[in-house]
């Protein structure tokens, strides 16, 4: 990979990027509806770093992770990787531009062809951007494999001959063989059992601390983005309403959607209780989000100003942002409410 000029610069930007579906019209020959999935939303990711995407289903996090390599659709906005906007160029440009940047499904089972041996999968990235002779991405090949904790054998058989563990980590052989700069991993661990998982996470923060990988991480799981992440971002209706480091994100949150998800969050301590802040319903529909804060229906700590006002993600202290009215006094907020 090209190298940026300034090593500091980071090396992935959003930048304000909207992803824009169609909705089935209710009527029949009647205008196709719209609804932003992704609103406005923008941040940075350096070189090396690790960055937790987190949320409720439905967020927004999986189209904007898949906005990021080009498989949802741009409305507005801009995807800068290593200083190109990926939503100015050609396909030819963009195909030179993905070999640095690979993305892990959730589904492994749906992500590897099954009529392709594991070996064939694996070695398919290095063939489609001509990377080295048939005898060099063999052994790449038995190198990556040995890598992911898979024996050589395995090369030569087919997906559905490996269980659900095993078949993520054949997709994750096939995502780092190239040794791209950028992982794009969509929650790629919540198809799995707890034991399963913790060998994936591991097998994950291996291989980006031994590469030297940048990380965009989807999940709903707060633990796992508390172990495997250095900064997050909470997203909720499509906007992004707090993000920092990891550890004063969700260690203090400052806006009410990151208390209610870091308080409902399970913690190995049987002597603590489960506390919701926020009072139970379901979020608002997306193709027909509130007037003003999306959160203030759900919100005990929301004003007049929340219902008509919708409030900009701002810098509030540190590398913390937040897009809450009340984010300097949320504490004093909550302590009145109990």
């Amino acid at each position: 990979m090209n190298q940026p000029d300034d090593p500091q610069a980071p090396l992935l930007e959003v930048d304000a990027l909207t992803v824009t579906y169609s909705l089935p019209s209710q009527r029949l020959f009647g205008p196709a509806r719209k609804f932003d999935a992704v609103d406005r939303v923008s941040l940075s990711i350096g070189q090396g770093e690790s960055f937790g995407l987190v949320g409720e289903t439905g967020c927004g996090k999986s189209s904007l992770s898949r906005a990021v390599c080009g498989l949802a659709p741009v409305s507005r906005g801009a995807v800068r990787f290593n200083g190109t906007d990926l939503t100015s160029i050609g396909r030819l440009e963009l195909q030179s531009v993905r070999r640095n940047m690979q993305m892990i499904f959730q589904d492994p089972g749906g992500s590897l062809n099954p009529r392709m041996r594991a070996g064939g999968l694996i070695a398919e990235p290095l063939e489609i951007h001509g990377v080295g002779d048939c005898g060099s991405r063999r052994q790449r090949v038995l190198d990556i494999l040995d890598s992911v904790g898979l024996s050589r054998d395995d090369a030569d058989r087919y997906p559905h001959e490996f269980s659900g563990g095993q078949r993520q980590r054949v997709a994750i052989a096939r995502a780092v063989v190239i040794e791209p700069a950028l992982i794009l991993a969509d929650e790629p661990v919540s198809a799995l059992d707890v034991s399963l998982q913790a060998q994936i996470l591991n097998l994950v923060a291996e291989l980006r601390r031994k590469l030297g990988l940048a990380l965009l991480f989807v999940s709903h799981d707060l633990n796992v983005v508390r172990y495997l992440c250095s900064s997050v971002a909470v997203m909720y209706l499509g906007q992004i309403v707090e993000k920092g480091p990891t550890r004063a994100v969700l260690g203090s949150p400052r806006h009410p959607y990151t208390r209610e998800l870091v308080a409902s969050s399970p913690v190995p301590d049987p002597g603590r209780p489960i506390r919701l802040l926020a009072p139970a319903g379901e979020p608002p529909n997306p193709a027909a989000p509130p007037e003003g804060c999306r959160y203030h229906p759900r919100c005990p700590y929301a004003t007049a100003k929340c219902s008509v006002d919708g409030p900009e993600i701002r810098h509030i202290d540190g590398s913390r942002h937040v897009a809450c009215h009340h984010a300097e006094r949320i504490a004093e907020l909550e302590e009145n409410l109990t």
